[in-house]
């Protein structure tokens, strides 16, 4: 079925394209917002969105008063995290704390209930993962992630619980992309074989097995963003 890309995502693969290939070069700065929301025919906020995530994910940087430029190729170009753009409502140890315990029950009633198409699905997505790092496209690395968060989430057999993780996606989503100029490659590496043991969990109908799976994905990956979090909930700051 054919799923229609947000405009502000479209434009973000635009652009970030030209950086990987070289349209757009590290320590360029791209032209003006008036002139990319008419270049790509997209209103000035879903441009400001697109750029937002570009600097998350760590190939862009806009410095006030001067415009946006680009810091790499790479996330690791920009050697620190992003200013979480969520930071008015909630931290980002916060977001971390609810997707230990959300996401981890939602492991737990999945297993067992996801079908065979389901369960090749999350092995394809998490092929997916490993071959757009590798590529650099780390806008296809995170929605490849994304999705597959979602089809667990959908699976779990407990409505309200789907509909709490869809409700704070957008939160999931930054701390899929906030670590990622700070992501080692053998992190990477880690975070697939993560995937690859909660499908198998999931597939046994081990669930608790899969909630362990899924809580040391997630606690691993707030460790990358600089964050030790327990099963309880009552993390301390890695600083």
């Amino acid at each position: 079925m054919f799923t229609r890309i947000p405009v502000p995502q479209g434009v973000a693969r635009k652009l970030q394209t030209m950086i990987l290939e070289g349209d757009l070069k590290a320590g360029e700065k791209i032209p003006s917002q008036r002139e990319l929301s008419e270049r790509f025919g997209v209103s000035r906020a879903s441009l400001r969105e697109a750029l937002m995530t570009l600097e998350t994910i760590g190939l862009v940087k806009t410095e006030a008063g001067r415009g946006t430029f680009v810091v790499g190729t790479s996330p690791a170009s920009a050697k620190t995290m992003a200013e979480w753009r969520y930071s008015h409502t909630y931290s980002l140890k916060e977001v971390f704390e609810t997707r230990l315990m959300l996401e981890g029950e939602i492991a737990a009633r999945a297993a067992g209930r996801l079908v065979a198409d389901d369960l090749d699905t999350l092995a394809r997505l998490t092929d997916d993962m490993e071959r757009s790092w590798a590529a650099r496209d780390y806008l296809a690395n995170v929605e490849a992630d994304l999705k597959f968060h979602a089809i667990i989430a959908r699976a779990c057999g407990n409505k309200m619980l789907s509909e709490l993780y869809g409700q704070v996606r957008d939160q999931v989503t930054e701390t899929q992309r906030q670590p990622i100029p700070i992501t080692d490659p053998k992190r990477m590496e880690a975070s697939v074989s993560e995937h690859r043991r909660l499908i198998d969990a999931l597939a046994c109908g081990d669930s608790v097995a899969a909630r362990r799976a899924m809580s040391e994905h997630v606690a691993n990956t707030a460790a990358c963003a600089g964050y030790d979090i327990c099963e309880c909930g009552t993390p301390g700051d890695r600083s």
